[in-house]
């Protein structure tokens, strides 16, 4: 076989497991409502599904980064396919929500592991075939995007036909899949860091890692509300463990975020910046978009799944033209234009509190389809160019992290904007918050310069 061929398959086997986290996190929107019927829950608790594999996935995906950097992409690609399946096999019997709720925390700790490995990757890839680096990560990025465009489709079929259970049992044959093909085909890791084990933990910045998990869980629970009574003394933790995080890393050496050197890299902070923005906008759309047509339209799951099947279409097609245009016009101009684009088609959304007919739905989730994928596969590509090759796996995790922390925040402002009702009326605030965003977002991207490092 040849290196092209094996590398392609390699990259294939790496987007189908890169594609497992995106997926679980936009499948379930459409199962919200099925499940709060099913274990008898009001919309506050029910919401923890979905807090729990963002607040795992935001946590753990620079760490697996970190992880991928020093022991091998390969290996730690594998194993957590491995905690994928096996999670996913034993999800449907759980007796009640709470523990639902802990293998969708173990469930996004596994799929945590595969873009952060993907990305690591991507030059070994790169050099196999003998092609530029952007063509393999802007596969692996492909899938990422399509994925979470294709959630809502394949959530709204597997619940209608089979119910909730079968949103984790899909997850059971993609991820062997994924495991043998890049057994078999993905280039084998580089020694691992050897020693004795008192040094290896010593070197890990067990510290350092523990303060970065629990301040960032500390101060979303303070965002998410989720216990009232504490959430001053929440954030004021997360806040102490925070500054702790940067005393600790500003001395240890190696530390586990090289703040120093974050801080230097102003092209790689404001692509952090403005993609954690930009999935705020999208989220608003994406995750108040299901519960406005299935409460305020009536529309069945499946029919909701369907209805923003013109969002994943238009992703997998616009996709490869994006990856194209940045080859040819570099990844500044296409990503200030994506984000435009955002800005018009957020302000289209305003349409929906005039009419929830089916072809005004269509048409908006066409049209909010063209800037995700052109953002999305930007800010990869400018995260890439501006980090060190040693450091891709780490900055990959806190790359995603972004992700989770603009759903997390857009999922935190629909639950006040539908506190009062889920109704065109809120939406229609929450459109103007939405082109709030979009503009800090273009603000950001115009600041943006390409540096390579």
């Amino acid at each position: 076989m040849s290196n092209s061929s094996r590398t392609g398959l390699a990259v294939a086997g790496l987007s189908l497991g890169t594609s497992l986290n995106p997926l679980n996190s936009s499948m379930i929107a459409v199962a919200l409502v099925v499940l709060r019927e099913d274990f008898r829950l009001d919309v506050a608790t029910v919401t923890w599904v979905i807090t729990a594999f963002y607040l795992t996935s935001a946590a753990g995906q620079p760490l697996m980064g970190r992880l991928a950097d020093r022991f091998g992409p390969r290996r730690l690609f594998m194993l957590g396919m491995v905690l994928v399946a096996v999670t996913c096999a034993l999800a449907p019997f759980a007796p009640n929500f709470a523990l639902l709720c802990v293998a969708r925390a173990f469930m996004a700790l596994g799929t945590a592991t595969a873009y952060p490995s993907a990305v690591v990757m991507v030059a070994a890839l790169a050099r196999q075939a003998n092609v530029k680096s952007t063509r393999p990560l802007g596969r692996i990025q492909m899938a990422n995007t399509s994925a979470a465009a294709v959630g809502p489709v394949v959530g709204g079929l597997l619940v209608s036909l089979v119910g909730w259970q079968a949103l984790f049992l899909i997850n059971v044959p993609l991820s062997l899949v994924a495991i043998f093909v890049v057994r078999r085909f993905a280039p084998a890791d580089g020694g691992r860091e050897r020693g004795r084990v008192s040094e290896l933990l010593r070197d890990s910045d067990l510290p350092g890692i523990g303060a970065f998990i629990g301040a960032l869980v500390l101060v979303m629970m303070a965002l998410l509300n989720v216990l009232p009574a504490y959430r001053w003394w929440l954030l004021g933790g997360g806040l102490l463990l925070a500054v702790l995080f940067a005393w600790r890393e500003l001395r240890f050496s190696p530390p586990f975020l090289d703040l120093r050197l974050l801080g230097r890299n102003r092209p790689l902070l404001l692509v952090y910046l403005g993609f954690a923005l930009f999935n705020g906008v999208y989220y608003f759309a994406f995750f108040g978009l299901p519960q406005l047509l299935q409460t305020a339209g009536g529309y069945d799951p499946g029919v909701v799944g369907l209805l923003m099947l013109p969002l994943a279409a238009i992703s997998v097609v616009g996709t490869p033209f994006a990856v194209r245009a940045i080859d040819r016009f570099g990844v500044r101009r296409v990503l200030i234009a994506g984000v435009v684009l955002l800005i018009v088609a957020s302000g289209a959304m305003w349409l929906l509190t005039v009419s929830l007919a089916v072809p005004v739905v269509l048409a908006l989730t066409a049209l909010l389809g063209v800037p995700y994928c052109v953002v999305a596969i930007s800010s990869s590509q400018g995260m890439y160019v501006s980090t060190r090759r040693e450091e891709r796996g780490v900055a990959a995790g806190i790359f995603q992290t972004c992700r989770y922390l603009g759903a997390i925040t857009a999922t935190v402002l629909i639950g006040i904007f539908y506190g009062t009702g889920v109704n065109q009326a809120n939406w229609g605030l929450m459109v103007f918050v939405m082109l709030g965003l979009g503009a800090l977002v273009l603000a950001v991207s115009l600041r943006w310069r390409e540096r390579r490092v």
